[in-house]
């Protein structure tokens, strides 16, 4: 039997190796004299893992520890705190669901709770959003989600759980540029190519790890608009990619009915998240806030890496 991994497993093979295991031990071989008697054990969370071999196993059953738990509750209140204030934040809890989920399966599973964020944020800005510019850019967005796609069907989770390290870290990378950009001079429409380069950029770092915040930011900064057309905006176009990528995670056997009573059960928190986001908007310094958003992001793709590589 190969090695199985220390932690949480890796891919559904994975899990279904450790209980194999863990069940041989416990009960001994299936039809040997060591079977332990006794009525049939009524349907649990094994059965949900049992159906779940070679596909999703690791959301199924829902089987976390309660550290893990925690971390996925964290995750959720970051989701919500980032998408009524400062986007950036997102990054850490891209990592806190690749933790303790399989990492592709992790995509799918943060993309439903962005979703609820998104969903609270347009209805919390959406008199300032600037339609014009998102009809320039969306139609460049579908061909980097199609990339993101096909390099998620092609590739381990382990190297996916590296790549989303690599994503935070670019994404880390161009917020620092974004920091000390000088300001462009008024009323420029960015170029075109611009534009093409922006979206096809976004749909693929959102797609391998929802990380396309620093790229609509860096665009949105060449487009000079101002702060309400860049909060109206920016959830706008994050909802709408967010719900073009659903198809993609359901073609990719990503979205279980497990992942959605994940989704449930944080949707709560969420929402909280949402709620704490306005209000530290209007406590904390833009400079402060940018600046714990920017140690979280390094800190979140240095965990994942050091999980991927160790």
């Amino acid at each position: 039997m190969p090695a199985i991994r220390a932690g949480h497993p890796r891919d559904a093979s994975d899990l279904c190796r450790f209980v194999d295991l863990t069940r041989h031990r416990s009960l001994g071989p299936p039809d040997g004299p060591t079977q332990i008697a006794g009525p049939a054990p009524r349907p649990g969370p094994d059965r949900w893992v049992d159906g779940a071999c070679g596909r999703v196993g690791a959301v199924l059953g829902l089987d976390f520890p309660t550290i893990g738990w925690i971390v996925l509750a964290l995750s959720a209140l970051v989701v919500g705190i980032a998408k009524t204030s400062i986007g950036g934040m997102g990054a850490l809890a891209v990592a806190g669901f690749a933790l303790f989920i399989p990492a592709k399966e992790s995509t799918a599973a943060v993309l439903l709770v962005l979703i609820i964020g998104d969903v609270v944020a347009v209805s919390t800005y959406r008199r300032s959003a600037d339609w014009a510019m998102l009809r320039r850019l969306l139609p460049a967005v579908l061909p980097g989600i199609v990339l993101g796609a096909l390099l998620m069907l092609v590739v381990d989770d382990t190297t996916m759980t590296i790549v989303i390290g690599l994503s935070i870290l670019a994404a880390l990378a161009l917020q620092l540029a974004l920091r000390h950009r000088p300001a462009p001079p008024p009323d420029v429409e960015p170029h075109l190519a611009a534009t093409v380069g922006a979206g096809v950029a976004a749909g693929f770092t959102t797609m391998v790890a929802n990380a396309a915040d620093p790229v609509m930011a860096l665009y949105l900064l060449a487009a000079r608009v101002d702060k309400m057309r860049f909060v109206g905006t920016n959830p706008w176009f994050f909802l709408l990619v967010n719900v073009a990528k659903l198809p993609f995670s359901a073609g990719l056997g990503l979205l279980p009915a497990s992942t959605l009573v994940l989704t449930a059960v944080l949707a709560p928190t969420v929402l909280v998240g949402t709620w704490l986001g306005r209000r530290l908007l209007r406590r904390l310094s833009q400079q402060m806030f940018e600046g714990l958003t920017l140690a979280a992001s390094l800190v979140a793709a240095i965990v994942l890496l050091a999980s991927a590589l160790v």
